[in-house]
């Protein structure tokens, strides 16, 4: 078994699903006691939310530069980053370890691809509905992105990280959300990426009829399938 490495922390509430997740989806291929071989780097995220909306993309490559060499240094043998905005700077950190990278777009991608959908909404922090770094990712397969309106994506910035990133789960958000989701199935969205970790601890697919792509969960199953692969 690979040891995989968890650069998280941004934020640890979806860091604890991760590690959830990593480890039941080991538990479900080995049976028995067996569970993740995997290294855990978590990082303030206070000082990386503060660079965020700074535009201090740069430092905050190199923080977690820092952190992924540790986790290779530590014996990992793959990188996942439990982040889709900070996959933003994922190419400095690629650059900066000698250890493959699981990218959350392209594990994302496959899935989309794999079950025949070609268009799909994506929710997530403004930088990752907004910026190239993540949509253009998905665009390169031949999915075609539909993002929330301009009000709508500062209501999900918003909640993210004044509520989902501090353990905060609110009603009213979370039927907002949903009214969200309704409206880019309309705009003829085939399915809906929750495109930020912590959205699947407000929203799961038992509460709509649009098909949700959780990015944690994907990312996390294709942890599992590469620290099992021989």
């Amino acid at each position: 078994m690979k040891t995989i490495g968890l650069l998280g922390g941004m934020s640890w509430e979806s860091s604890q699903t991760y590690y959830r997740l990593l480890n039941e989806g080991v538990k479900a291929r080995l049976g028995g006691l067996h569970s993740a071989k995997l290294i855990l780097y978590s990082v303030d995220f206070a000082e990386i939310e503060a660079l965020q909306h700074q535009g201090n993309w740069a430092e905050t490559a190199n923080i977690l530069s820092r952190a992924a060499r540790a986790l290779e240094e530590a014996g990992a043998d793959f990188l996942v980053i439990g982040t889709n905005t900070m996959h933003k700077v994922a190419p400095e950190i690629e650059q900066a370890i000698g250890i493959p990278l699981l990218h959350i777009a392209d594990a994302t991608a496959g899935v989309l691809k794999r079950d025949g959908v070609s268009s799909v909404g994506l929710l997530g922090t403004r930088f990752t509905m907004e910026q190239d770094f993540y949509r253009a990712r998905l665009e390169q397969s031949g999915i075609r992105v539909i993002v929330p309106n301009e009000s709508e994506r500062e209501l999900i910035h918003r909640v993210i990280y004044g509520e989902l990133c501090q353990g905060a789960i609110n009603p009213a958000s979370k039927q907002a959300y949903l009214e969200i989701v309704a409206s880019l199935a309309e705009r003829g969205a085939e399915a809906v990426i929750l495109g930020c970790t912590e959205i699947g601890l407000l929203i799961q697919q038992a509460d709509t009829p649009v098909a949700l792509y959780d990015t944690t969960e994907i990312h996390a199953a294709q942890a599992v399938e590469k620290t099992l692969d021989t």
